[in-house]
């Protein structure tokens, strides 16, 4: 239509015909794939997996681990299915004792007010929630009766107890916390008295702090042993810090965690032209604490690739003094300023420290150039004349 009125050209609305929908026009980058998700999702599936009965047998930590429609689902029909069961129970007790005819049974029944199933799910009901409304009651005539109701009420306690405690772990799970902890985008590397540094920011939103906070830091990559063995996740821990020992930090505002890239360091060969999306590089940090408020231990997760890792970059400031206390601008939490760094690896930088002289020089000669230029610019806002002195 739009041909015709002269609008689009014919040989454009032909060659777009023409084209394959299905198609994509542009090829979507190839990125490899993460262990951890920057959430801290662990990014497995498991497949084939052959013994499922072993979820079976830690019952509670599989209702706790469901979704939640799942979890709830299960919840209800637990109560329906027990409330179902022990209903026709209390028919079949009814109809063998003859309660269920008017006038030809006994004159005492099992259960009185019995007539039909209906009535014998409300009692159902009434036994295991322990309503009690009065109108339906278990007499002495008959002995299973009592057996049944003690089990029912048995029964139900268990049911309570497992749904109720599955319900409110689930709700106190350790990872709602972690949702307030949060990490920088991006990692950087720069210089820090002197050595390169892998550092990264961290934060908590909370004014209920994590106590006794420690970070660690692990280096995932794809290895091959001198045997010629593939090891396609390979770990290697790192400490952060000047203190090899220690990892535990003091998170009472964001914090800039930093790693000295030493021949320790599993970065110790990074140089800036790896850090690509090519790279078989994952580096994932973990934050454990205990929640002031609740006490459980909670672990905060996030991992970054090559390509999320910045060189020659260091993060702003972003606490402040403000009428006697510290405030924190979350709005900069990740931005970044580029500083003068070496580009070379840690090692080579350890083999030449004129390298890093070299850097130095030219920081410094630079702004003492633009400050003399500045000053050979600058006029005078007022001048003092000799008349001015007579």
């Amino acid at each position: 239509m739009l041909s015709r009125k002269g609008i689009i050209p014919e040989e454009y609305v032909l060659t777009r015909l023409a084209e394959d929908p299905a198609e994509p026009r542009y090829r979507a980058r190839e990125r490899r794939a993460r262990f951890v998700s920057k959430k801290g999702n662990r990014n497995v599936a498991h497949k084939n997996i052959r013994e499922q009965g072993r979820f079976l047998q830690d019952v509670f930590t599989t209702l706790v681990d469901l979704k939640w429609p799942h979890t709830l689902l299960i919840f209800t029909m637990s109560f329906l299915c027990s409330w179902l069961l022990f209903a026709m129970v209390w028919w079949l007790i009814a109809f063998a004792h003859g309660d269920l005819a008017p006038g030809e049974g006994a004159a005492v029944p099992c259960v009185t007010s019995i007539h039909s199933f209906s009535s014998a799910f409300l009692f159902s009901i009434e036994v295991q929630v322990t309503i009690g409304l009065g109108g339906r009651m278990v007499t002495e005539e008959c002995p299973l009766a009592i057996l049944i109701l003690i089990v029912q009420n048995i029964v139900g306690l268990m049911i309570n107890a497992i749904m109720l405690g599955c319900i409110s772990m689930k709700t106190a799970q350790a990872h709602r916390r972690a949702e307030t902890l949060i990490f920088s985008k991006h990692a950087v590397i720069a210089l820090r008295q002197g050595r390169l540094c892998f550092m990264l920011r961290v934060g908590d939103l909370r004014k209920s702090m994590i106590i006794s906070a420690t970070i660690h830091m692990q280096v995932v990559r794809k290895t091959t042993s001198p045997e010629g063995e593939v090891v396609p996740l390979h770990q290697v821990g790192h400490p952060h810090g000047e203190r090899r020992g220690r990892n535990s930090i003091f998170l009472v505002a964001p914090l800039i965690i930093h790693h000295v890239i030493d021949a320790n360091s599993p970065l110790y060969d990074l140089a800036p032209s790896d850090l690509h999306h090519h790279q078989d590089l994952e580096i994932i940090v973990i934050l454990e604490g205990v929640v002031e408020t609740t006490g459980i231990t909670t672990q905060a997760r996030t991992s970054y690739l090559a390509d999320e890792i910045l060189w020659g970059q260091r993060f702003v400031p972003i606490v402040a003094e403000e009428d006697g206390r510290y405030s924190v601008d979350y709005s900069k939490f990740g931005n970044t300023v580029k500083v003068p760094t070496p580009l070379c690896t840690a090692r080579q930088l350890d083999e030449d420290r004129s390298l890093l002289d070299a850097l130095t020089l030219t920081s410094a000669r630079g702004p003492l150039r633009k400050r003399s230029v500045a000053v050979a610019k600058a006029k005078p806002k007022f001048s003092i004349s000799p008349d001015s002195l007579s």
